[in-house]
């Protein structure tokens, strides 16, 4: 069965008729939600199912950007909220062990969450070193400011939600912790050195490149190439992501209605594409926006099509955790973070 290499949101809570129609006749290859598509458990699995239902396949990539602190889709009451990954790094910088079981507990914890209600995909973690005067936009969604520190507890962030059968999505890929910008609003330009950004942005990347997806920065480096940002830079895809980072897995963009690309959607998808990413990534729901991105969307196929299916292999493969123990054992690690 032809798929797109294309991941769609939608608008609500529930498809609508063109939804429906639109997926039908495009068949994406992946979904995500956000907050506006959540309500309760139950109406969640059901949005999820209809996904699979419309692209007549069992298991889907359905993604959710579910880290913890200020960016976590599932929320309390209804969900468990988390800290954030500067928190877990804290612990780590304290204790290394038990900063790398409180990684990976969360990560197992988020699987917990997150398997039962349909998503199979987490845009965890952030590997992104940030810089003193960088934009907040990563702030403390980075685990912390060593390479060393991130690329330790970023494996076992991977690890844990793997442990429960749910993939991880390295981000930002090569690195957004030294733009002053925020990508959704603005494009950052980075002119640090190519030195300093392989000894100290890259390393994480690199350390984690075995791992089956990851995201894109849109975020152009002008040490590496000056014209393009690193979503649309085949310079930067060629030759560090794929080359000096040896990262071979499916590499998507990060989201393509980010006001840091410029262009009509056509232009955008198209340069995407061309630059070498394996799939392009639209989350807004925008019915017209879609349809302007799936036009200059290619099927999968070729090594974008090997590496889709490498990365549904983890797919449900679960290990036997049992969950209240695994709730009780990662309080007991909060209780010890350190107070900032």
């Amino acid at each position: 069965m032809e798929t797109k290499a294309l991941i769609v949101g939608c608008a609500g809570t529930e498809l609508t008729a063109e939804e429906r129609a639109f997926l039908k006749a495009e068949k994406p290859w992946g979904f995500i939600l956000f907050a506006r598509n959540i309500e309760t458990p139950d109406q969640v699995r059901r949005l999820n199912d209809s996904f699979a239902e419309c692209v007549s396949r069992k298991t889907v990539p359905i993604l959710i950007d579910q880290e913890g602190g200020r960016v976590q889709r599932l929320r309390a009451p209804t969900w468990h909220d988390y800290p954030p990954a500067a928190a877990l790094g804290a612990l780590y910088l304290q204790d290394k062990a038990k900063g790398l079981r409180a990684a990976w507990l969360q990560s197992r914890l988020h699987s917990f969450d997150l398997l039962p209600l349909g998503f199979t995909v987490d845009c965890l973690p952030v590997l992104d070193v940030p810089a003193k005067d960088g934009h907040e936009v990563i702030g403390n969604r980075a685990y912390g400011d060593e390479p060393e520190i991130v690329s330790a507890m970023g494996q076992a962030a991977c690890d844990g939600l793997k442990a429960g059968g749910v993939m991880p999505v390295i981000k930002h890929i090569p690195g957004h912790g030294r733009a002053k910008a925020d990508s959704h609003k603005d494009l950052p330009v980075v002119d640090t050195p190519r030195e300093t950004l392989e000894a100290v942005d890259f390393p994480p990347f690199a350390a984690l490149s075995n791992e089956a997806m990851a995201m894109t920065a849109h975020v152009v480096f002008s040490a590496l190439d000056a014209a393009a940002p690193a979503t649309t830079s085949k310079t930067i895809i060629d030759g560090i992501i794929r080359g000096q980072m040896g990262f071979d897995g499916l590499l998507m963009s990060d989201d393509v209605s980010m006001e840091a690309l410029s262009g009509d959607f056509a232009t955008r998808t198209r340069a995407i594409f061309n630059a070498g990413c394996d799939m392009v990534l639209h989350c807004n729901g925008l019915m017209d926006q879609m349809k302007a991105v799936a036009n200059e969307t290619p099927q999968l196929s070729g090594k974008a099509l090997s590496r889709a299916d490498a990365a549904m292999a983890g797919i449900g493969t679960v290990d036997n955790a049992d969950e209240a123990e695994t709730r009780a054992e990662f309080a007991d690690l909060l209780a010890q973070i350190p107070v900032a």
